[in-house]
């Protein structure tokens, strides 16, 4: 199945994909196209150097959100692709990207969904909220995409608890490490192989 990697920023969850992919864990899954919602992102270093196709599709080149989200539309086809993950990406998918790919679109999320989800709800901001409300567990939801955000049905999840001195960048890097880069190749493993 032909899958394209959506990101923004430093592609650490594109990696992990790498990683599992070379490593024989996605033996139903050609990683054929990395789509970035701005030029200049390390994810598009990552993926040339793993001979990925890459593309930007940059909201304000786009008079409106349905240019934009048609020009993604119009992207991810004309590279024939078949599923979708956002890896890190921050802008909320299309209603017709959505509907173009009714189940076959991922997303990792860095907390236990529903807990510190929806609008407003990443990077940081996310472990910021965890530490704030004092929670002991925290850790990370592979889920399907529909047209709220966090919303769609949950795929894998993964624990990671929450040590004494935790900051939101030290929690950030655990739940990556112990979560994110473990689930994410696994559910787009199941999402390719028919298992979902």
């Amino acid at each position: 199945m032909k899958v394209a990697v959506l990101v923004s920023g430093g592609g650490t969850n594109l990696q992990a994909l790498i990683d599992a992919k070379a490593a024989g864990k996605l033996p139903h899954a050609e990683l054929a196209l990395v789509v970035a919602s701005k030029p200049g992102v390390y994810a598009l270093e990552r993926a040339a150097k793993a001979g990925i196709e890459t593309a930007v599709v940059r909201r304000k080149d786009y008079a409106d959100a349905d240019a934009f989200n048609d020009a993604m539309l119009n992207t991810l086809q004309s590279h024939g692709i078949e599923a979708v993950v956002l890896a890190g990406y921050l802008s909320m998918v299309g209603q017709n990207v959505v509907r173009a790919y009714p189940d076959r679109i991922l997303n990792i999320h860095p907390s236990l969904i529903p807990s510190f989800c929806g609008a407003g709800y990443y990077g940081l901001r996310v472990h910021e909220a965890a530490l704030k409300k004092g929670v002991k567990v925290t850790g990370a939801t592979v889920h399907l995409v529909n047209e709220e955000y966090d919303d769609g049905r949950i795929v894998l999840q993964k624990a990671v608890y929450v040590e004494e001195g935790d900051t939101p960048e030290t929690l950030q890097r655990r739940v990556m490490e112990q979560a994110e880069w473990e689930i994410l190749p696994k559910a787009l493993d199941l999402l390719t192989s028919g298992r979902l």
